[in-house]
Formats: structure tokens, C-alpha cells, sequence
């Protein structure tokens, strides 16, 4: 167990949206080193099918496997609610995906009962958020939204432009007229829009972020089966690698703007070939 403590998290996500949970791991556990891999060639992943979801990340997954990670995060939403019951048997170490993190605050935060979840198609079509959120509050009453265009406009950048204000009021309208107090962000994305989606929701709403929740788990996970790196061991490597399926340079670029230290180098894989 000695080596796995200094061994990489390999995090996963069809593109950029993963980097918001990338971000939060740098944050509270600033000791371990990260993988991470954007399947830029085939986003968006939340219109696609489970089977194709489930192939996705198991290529993903022995990717992440080569580079002797110690443990997985499936940073995106749609590959947690489709395809990680499916994965983590087969898997010799730890995997943990996006959902229930969130889904578990959101349970504990509500206090009239009514969340709402904004996601992909496929999220919402899984109905896991509400499966998991009334595993612990069987009270609650969840209303889901799809918000397909979320994801495109995240990855052009458009964080705060018109269109994305338009696009977001017509989408959180029929939530806001279900009373909901809680709001989870259930696609990682969706997290780069939180001023827009609070602007929207006012105030009053509890906007939940299943990024800081799965890596608060993480670093249980991690304590709890002895392999979080205690920082002894002097890094001759790099501490963290990027690796894309398409469009490196448009990736690092994104990415030089959320997290909080420059990305110089991003490396394409043909993941097709796992």
C-alpha cells in the first residue's frame, strides 16, 4: 500500500466540465496527483445511449488503468448515472462517480421537501438523482430538467453572454414555479454557470455542487482505504497530466481559466484504441 499512496486519481469526463471537480480535489487534498482525461472527441455525452456510455468509459477507465492510477473519479454526470454500477465490479480499486455526493446533500439541505436537478437528458432519464435523493429523504419531491444547451455553450466559453442568460431563464422558469428550495447542478458544467443560475434562482434557493461534495468524499475514500498521500514523498514527476480524444490546444485553453495554476501541456490519446 506503501507506492499507492503516491500514485495518481485518474478523473474522467466527456470534455471540460470534469476540470470543476479536478478543481475542488486540488483544493482539499492538494497532496495528490491527477490524471485527467477529456473525451473531447465525443462530447456531449448526455444524448447518447447507455450501451454507448457504458463503452465509453470502460476504454476510459484502461486508459486510466495504464497510467497506474490508485483510484477514479467519473467526473461527469451521465457516465455516473449510466454507466458506474456497472463498472466498479469490475474494477480492483476504489471508482466513485458524481451523483450520489449531491444527491445526498441535496436530501439533507431541503428544508420544504422540493429539489429541483438540472442535467443532461440521459441524467434525467435515469432518474438515479431521484432514486438516491429519496434513499435518504423519502419525503422529498424531486423535479428534474433537462438542459441539453447548457453543455455546448459551457464549452464555447459563453459562460455569461446573452444567449446563455435567455437560454437559462427558459429553462429554470417551470422549476422556480415548483417552489423548489435546493437546486443540484447535476451535469459538471454546469457549476461554470453558477452566477447565471443564482442570478435566476434568487437568493432563497440552495444551489448544490456535487464537485465539492464528490471530493469531500474522495478524501474520506482515500483516508479510509490508506492510500491518501501524506506529501513525504518528494514528486520528481509531474503533479497533474491532461490527456484529450480531440482539440488539445481549445482544451488547455479552457482549462487555463478555471484552475487555479497554468496548464502547459495537454497530450491526445486515441482512445478508441482501449
Amino acid at each position: 500500500m506503501e507506492d499507492m499512496r503516491y500514485a495518481p486519481i485518474g478523473v474522467f469526463d466527456s470534455g471540460v466540465g470534469g476540470l470543476t471537480v479536478a478543481r475542488e480535489i486540488m483544493r482539499q487534498i492538494p497532496n495528490e496527483k491527477i490524471i485527467y482525461f477529456g473525451d473531447t472527441a465525443r462530447v456531449p455525452y448526455g444524448s447518447k445511449s447507455k450501451e454507448t456510455i457504458i463503452r465509453f468509459s470502460r476504454q476510459i477507465v484502461h486508459f486510466l488503468k495504464t497510467k497506474g492510477v490508485k483510484a477514479i473519479v467519473v467526473a461527469c454526470n451521465t457516465a455516473s448515472a449510466l454507466a458506474l454500477e456497472t463498472l466498479q465490479p469490475e474494477m480492483d480499486i476504489p471508482v466513485i462517480g458524481v451523483v450520489t455526493p449531491g444527491a445526498l446533500v441535496a436530501a439533507k439541505t431541503t428544508v420544504n421537501g422540493k429539489i429541483g436537478v438540472i442535467a443532461t437528458e440521459s441524467t434525467i432519464e435515469s432518474r438515479l438523482y431521484t432514486r438516491v435523493i429519496r434513499e435518504y429523504n423519502p419525503q422529498a419531491q424531486v423535479f428534474g430538467k433537462a438542459c441539453p444547451l447548457f453543455c455546448p455553450l459551457v464549452e464555447e466559453g459563453w459562460l455569461k453572454d446573452p444567449v446563455t442568460v435567455e437560454v437559462a431563464n427558459r429553462y429554470l422558469e417551470p422549476l422556480l414555479a415548483t417552489g423548489i428550495d435546493t437546486l443540484v447542478m447535476g451535469c459538471t458544467h454546469y457549476p461554470l454557470l453558477r452566477g447565471t443560475l443564482r442570478q435566476i434562482m434568487g437568493e432563497k434557493v440552495t444551489l448544490v455542487n456535487p464537485a465539492y461534495e464528490t471530493a469531500r468524499e474522495l478524501k474520506i475514500l482515500l483516508e479510509e482505504n490508506g492510500i491518501d498521500n501524506d506529501g513525504l514523498r518528494p514528486g520528481t514527476e509531474k503533479m497533474h497530466q491532461f490527456y484529450v480524444s480531440d482539440a488539445a490546444n481549445k482544451f488547455r485553453q479552457f482549462a487555463n481559466t478555471i484552475l487555479p495554476f497554468g496548464v502547459d501541456t495537454t497530450q491526445l490519446v486515441h482512445i478508441e484504441d482501449y
